[in-house]
């Protein structure tokens, strides 16, 4: 009798446990979502991370006059794993298009991994890749560090697998705020995607497989128009304004930089008056909005107070009003047509594919002013079909004038760096180096243009074995600087 109790006793400590359990678990925090829910943020927030003015000054389009910008004179440090966070959310869409069987969502997961695992690679070097993540279902909160040729390799399979899933798929897309659920036009940009990553590869061949390049651009759909262009829309809505709308730093010490001013003017290129305001003076002396000399940058080498004074004098553009004053101004891009057809450019004057390195030059550069007469339409007028064909065949700017490879792959490198003003984030900064300091960037005599960032503080309290390794691995003990060339550049 007694040993039955027990067995009662125990089967009711047993049921109280499950029930316990069931009473334990809070329906707010759902364990369970449909990927859809997940997926719009993930969009949100991987297409609006590449604006901001951070890079504008390290690419000497703004200079800074109320102080010293540690971006504008290269005196940055530590970067962000911010990109992880971000990923938690990529991760679970993975899991939860996984569980309810509809594989676009893991497609769309691999690309938003790749993106930003491209991001961070190229911000440091060797980053956590095959163990990172598995904080939640494998408690490793300290993974190792891969190589960064082992995470491009990574990079380069997940876009692969994610075009191939959504080529397998008929599901629609909800949820997307990008494409509208258009899953060709997903895989347009996956795609071009992959070939950016590719030609940043560039100087290492013997890790990009050249063929599969090829491939892809024979086989494979790209964008075909500004239409398809990979970005995101801002409406005149609360939290989906334009992000610098109403910004106080517009009417502050920002300006525009002469390196930049200077290199639209040398090449008349009309999205000057698009980027940028006459100066005080100008305007003052009635000239038209179409005049070149109405436009002036301040010396990014020069002391901040010194181009603060003739800022004061009113001889300093400033960035045009479009950018803190219009609620929705232009999309963001996270990689548009006109970006596309530069990469095809260059992969043409390379030899990478048999195509017209020219016409594909020409391209871009007409989809760029197209660009800017859909979402600009006060300049419309100096960005037209026929502006762009006019700008073309000025020999400055004329692919035909280039006489060597090097000066093809220079006008490229040009181009992108002249659409790239509130565009592109970084990316004109690695092509920078990845075209070997080119174009020139003016700065104070002595001062370096840095490869990287250093790892984050975090990373040494929380996983410092892994990053320690990783360090001197790649830069030798204790060389985590940031003018310690990475393994893509060597």
């Amino acid at each position: 009798m007694k040993n039955i109790l027990i067995l009662f006793a125990a089967l009711i400590g047993l049921a109280s446990c499950d029930n316990l359990e069931e009473m334990n678990v809070n329906p707010n925090l759902p364990t369970e979502t449909h990927p859809q829910l997940l997926l719009t943020n993930i969009e949100w927030e991987a297409f609006r991370s590449y604006g901001g003015t951070s890079p504008l000054y390290a690419l000497k389009m703004l200079v800074q006059t109320d102080g010293e910008n540690t971006n504008q004179y290269y005196k940055w440090a530590r970067g962000s794993y911010g990109a992880y966070s971000d990923m938690r959310d990529v991760t679970k869409m993975i899991e939860e298009g996984e569980r309810i069987g509809d594989m676009t969502y893991v497609a769309l997961g691999k690309f938003f991994r790749a993106y930003h695992f491209y991001n961070l690679t190229l911000t440091f070097g060797d980053v956590p890749y095959s163990a990172a993540l598995q904080g939640e279902d494998e408690e490793n909160y300290a993974p190792a560090y891969d190589s960064q040729e082992a995470v491009f390799e990574g990079i380069l399979t997940e876009l692969k697998e994610a075009n191939d899933l959504l080529a397998e798929s008929n599901n629609i897309i909800a949820g997307d705020i990008i494409y509208d659920g258009d899953l060709t036009s997903w895989r347009k940009l996956i795609n071009a995607f992959r070939l950016k990553v590719m030609l940043t590869l560039s100087e290492k061949t013997g890790s990009v497989d050249v063929s599969e390049f090829s491939t892809i651009y024979q086989n494979q759909p790209l964008m075909e128009n500004v239409e398809e262009n990979g970005q995101v829309v801002f409406l005149d809505q609360q939290n989906n304004r334009y992000p610098t709308f109403n910004s106080s730093s517009f009417s502050s010490g920002m300006y525009m930089d002469s390196t930049f001013i200077q290199q639209l003017q040398d090449r008349l290129d009309p999205r000057l008056f698009i980027y940028s305001t006459q100066t005080k003076s100008a305007k003052e002396a009635g000239k038209a909005i179409d005049d070149f000399t109405a436009y002036e940058g301040g010396d990014p080498a020069a002391p901040y107070a010194e181009v603060n004074e003739k800022a004061t004098e009113g001889n300093v553009s400033k960035v045009n009003e479009r950018y803190h004053q219009d609620p929705v101004n232009e999309p963001y891009m996270l990689l548009g047509y006109s970006e596309q057809q530069l990469i095809l450019a260059e992969a043409a004057v390379r030899g990478w594919i048999s195509a017209d390195a020219g016409m594909l030059y020409e391209s871009a550069v007409k989809a760029s002013f197209k660009f800017y007469e859909l979402y600009s339409e006060e300049y419309a007028a100096y960005v037209t079909e026929e502006a762009a064909t006019d700008y073309l065949a000025n020999s400055i700017n004329n692919f035909a004038s280039a006489s060597s490879e090097e000066e093809q792959i220079q006008l490229v490198i040009m181009q992108k760096y002249l659409q790239s003003f509130f565009q592109l984030g970084w990316t004109s900064f690695y092509e920078y180096h990845r075209a070997g300091g080119y174009p020139s960037f003016r700065r104070p005599e002595g001062v370096e243009i840095p490869y990287r960032w250093i790892y984050p503080q975090s990373e040494y309290n929380y996983n410092a074995t892994n990053v320690t390794e990783a360090i001197t691995r790649q830069f030798g003990e204790g060389n985590d600087q940031i003018n310690q060339m990475p393994w893509w550049l060597e």
